[in-house]
């Protein structure tokens, strides 16, 4: 019998005491605490030894940021079908195509269903998870014996829950010694954050999803909600003021389709195209000066560095009118709730920070804050981002710390019953320093979690070749068959979504449930129970006793959270969020008792009382130089290549997504380039062709899209395909680390026909 089936084990154990068996999740089918519903009801329902054959439960979707409420129909206490939940208050009763299949990718071939080690032979060999937790053990204290401590790193996710990652952020950092790990948040969230933080003082999403409904002009800048957040759009399209809706985005894309104003911008000069606008917002007297005296600092500089920033010049070099500016100014200084989106197409840029920043400017000096449908509002990417964000340890000290505050440090400890001692005095290196950090040997074994960094990190072939130069790499996955599996030393199998326990926190700081419904495969765990299996062979399991099982980390997140931002000591537990439908942080024991009730209000945004998180409550103005574009288009690449989300059906990587038959239908399997019909007739290519599209780093084949969307001189390819970071330039934010994957230059010509 595997370890992993044993029928005597627990999840509740302190470590040290126990074999390894007792430390692993129950495999003979029961489940440990499941929160079964009765048909149509958020709350509790009942325990698995007491539920009905048939009944529903409602679980937060692992998708996107969304983080929609899907109803589980389940038999004999497992998932064997879902529908949207009605009543969940982000989603209500909608569901993208993703959320639809979320089950169906559990059943795949593909699916790791145990451990798996190298042999000597280069060949991947099934072992027990006895053998594969000595295995690590002993090879990653090998590496730091042999080349220091700080010569093994992480590279985590915003794909688990919250407790899994501060489980993991802990261990790696406090209980082995890793000082170096980050999260493939990196690639999405890290620009939103240092924006947030230098501009707030607090990494802090003002909004909630109302908003959407409640706004009289939205401003969508680099974002596409129509595909990548559809259900976003949704609520977009239930409001019921006739709102304008204004983008600002290279490409005509489904959104800017349906917009009532859309500034066609040439690629980065979105920065320039804000500052503009600023400058015709405070030329024309459209400043909320009681706001801007009372709640913000910086305006006088302000004014200075847009005052550089003529219409006219920016204007013709951005490709758009005069008049097309003016207009945007003068919406948003007469409209009455105006709130600004942006996520990837900011984020992913070499000077998103002060982009993300320009617009937090415009809401801030016109005082679209704190009020309905009002915010500079980022929309989230991964799933639990957001608790990546806050609780994965990496380059936060736990609860959005600072390992650099003593005061700090001794906080978590206390909380952890740890010595502080153990806790590092210096953040991490950013994922991309961790990067060079293989590549100049400082970096000798890695370890990956749940997610898939060949696929999807910038310049894909370099960092293929550096994996290569590892002494170790393990990989920790759902599957086995990804790109970065495929160099993997040893691979841990992983539970996935439906398949364990936790919390997810999406766009809008809703903490929602993660539900265990179904079984996981084979000998695969969840990265719970994973991180207590390493955690006592590492020998710290006396360290973590209190880390039994998700709901009790979540009881110590709540601790860390206390007097923080994101205080959420006011929940009252896994019950508490289920009946609730999800709850917004912050929501502190001092908000419940001040309100009388357990029961948060659903749809609660920061800053109603012009408070911000600086010692002087007020708001940081941040503005900065424009920085030229790293790699423009020169004679030999004539050509601006973007990158980003293609389709609704799509999902990142494509790990889960390719595994549903349904999806695969709604998306081209082939990778597509989209490219301007006058491009297309001077560079003799016709619709359906085969094209090869070359940067310096790489060359790809795709198929032709003639279409208008994109204008003369530009590229669009879906960022979904394993094709695309071939071909990207290695560069990043100054100030966030975040890499720009939407511009380098490319060219772009006829395949060459083959020789018979």
């Amino acid at each position: 019998m595997s370890l992993a089936e044993d029928p005597s084990t627990t999840s509740r154990i302190t470590l040290p005491k126990v074999k390894l068996p007792e430390l692993l999740q129950r495999r003979d089918g029961s489940m440990t605490r499941e929160l079964l519903l009765k048909p149509g009801q958020h709350g509790l329902g009942m325990t698995h030894d007491s539920m009905v054959a048939d009944t529903t439960t409602t679980a937060t979707c692992g998708y996107c940021s969304t983080g929609c409420g899907l109803r589980l129909h389940l038999r004999d206490g497992e998932a064997v079908g879902l529908t949207p939940e009605t009543q969940y208050p982000v989603n209500l009763g909608m569901a993208c195509p993703k959320g639809w299949e979320a089950l169906r990718v559990l059943d795949s071939d593909e699916r790791a269903t145990t451990p798996l080690l190298r042999d000597a032979n280069g060949k991947m060999q099934p072992i027990e998870w006895e053998a594969a937790f000595t295995t690590f053990v002993d090879k990653m204290r090998g590496v730091q014996e042999k080349h220091g401590q700080d010569s093994v790193a992480f590279l985590s996710t915003g794909q688990i829950p919250s407790e899994e990652m501060a489980f993991l952020g802990a261990l790696a950092r406090f209980g082995m010694g890793i000082r170096h790990g980050d999260g493939n948040t990196r690639q999405c969230m890290a620009t939103a954050v240092t924006a947030y933080k230098e501009s707030f003082g607090f990494d802090a999403p003002p909004f909630t999803y109302d908003d959407f409904e409640q706004s009289d002009c939205l401003i969508f800048i680099g974002a596409n909600p129509c595909i990548g957040h559809p259900i976003m759009w949704e609520r977009v399209l239930r409001n019921p003021n006739t709102p304008e809706i204004i983008v600002i985005d290279p490409r005509r894309t489904e959104t800017a389709m349906a917009a009532t104003q859309h500034l066609q911008v040439k690629p980065k000069h979105d920065l320039a195209i804000l500052y503009a606008i600023t400058k015709l917002l405070i030329d024309n007297g459209y400043v909320d000066r009681q706001f801007v005296e009372g709640h913000t600092n910086g305006f006088e500089e302000l004014c200075e560095h847009v005052s550089q920033f003529d219409v006219d010049t920016v204007a013709h070099a951005a490709g758009v009118s005069v008049g097309s500016l003016e207009q945007v100014a003068h919406t948003i200084g007469t409209r009455k709730a105006v709130s600004l989106w942006w996520t990837m197409g900011v984020n992913q840029s070499y000077e998103g920070t002060r982009t993300a920043q320009a617009m937090i400017n415009i809401a801030l000096i016109t005082g679209n804050i704190g009020r309905p449908g009002t915010g500079a509002n980022s929309i989230t990417g991964q799933c639990n981002a957001m608790g990546s964000r806050l609780w994965s340890g990496t380059t936060n000290l736990l609860g959005h710390h600072s390992f650099a505050s003593e005061q700090d440090r001794q906080k978590v400890a206390d909380v952890l019953g740890f010595d502080s001692e153990c806790i590092p005095t210096t953040s991490s290196w950013r994922y991309d320093r961790i990067i060079e950090g293989v590549r100049n040997g400082e970096i000798k074994a890695l370890w990956v979690i749940a997610t898939n960094p060949a696929h999807s990190w910038i310049d894909q072939a370099d960092v293929k070749e550096l994996f290569g130069k590892l002494d170790f790499l393990v990989v920790q996955d759902m599957y086995d068959t990804t790109e970065t599996a495929e160099h993997a030393d040893l691979i841990f199998p992983t539970a996935g979504w439906g398949e364990k326990e936790g919390t997810f926190i999406n766009s809008e700081r809703r903490y929602g449930l993660l539900k265990k419904v179904r079984r996981a495969p084979g000998q695969a765990l969840s990265d719970f129970q994973i991180l207590r299996g390493i955690a006592h062979y590492w020998g710290v399991g006396e360290q973590f006793a209190e880390w039994t099982d998700p709901e009790a980390v979540f009881r110590i997140m709540q601790r860390a959270s206390r007097g923080q931002p994101c205080d959420i000591t006011g929940i009252d537990g896994y019950a508490h969020i289920d009946r609730c439908g999800g709850i917004q942080w912050p929501w502190t024991e001092a908000d419940a008792a001040a309100t009388g009730s357990s029961e948060p209000p659903q749809q609660r945004r920061l800053f109603e009382d012009g408070r911000f998180f600086y010692d002087d409550g007020k708001a940081k103005l941040i503005v900065d130089d424009i920085t030229p574009m790293p790699e423009p288009p020169t004679q030999k690449y004539p050509v601006t290549l973007l990158t980003g989300r293609g389709t609704v059906s799509q999902w990142h990587t494509q790990t889960r997504t390719k595994q549903s038959p349904v999806l695969g239908m709604l998306y081209p399997q082939e990778a597509y380039v989209e490219i301007n019909p006058v491009d297309a007739d001077e560079w003799e290519i016709v619709h359906g062709d085969t094209v090869t599209i070359e940067s310096r780093r790489g060359k790809i084949e795709a198929n032709a899209c003639v279409t208008a969307t994109v204008r003369r001189g530009q590229a669009f390819i879906p960022m979904h395909y394993a094709e695309t970071n071939q071909l990207t330039l290695s560069h990043f934010d100054p100030h966030s680390g975040q890499p720009s994957y939407k511009d380098c230059a490319v060219r772009i010509t006829p395949k060459a026909p083959q020789s018979k």
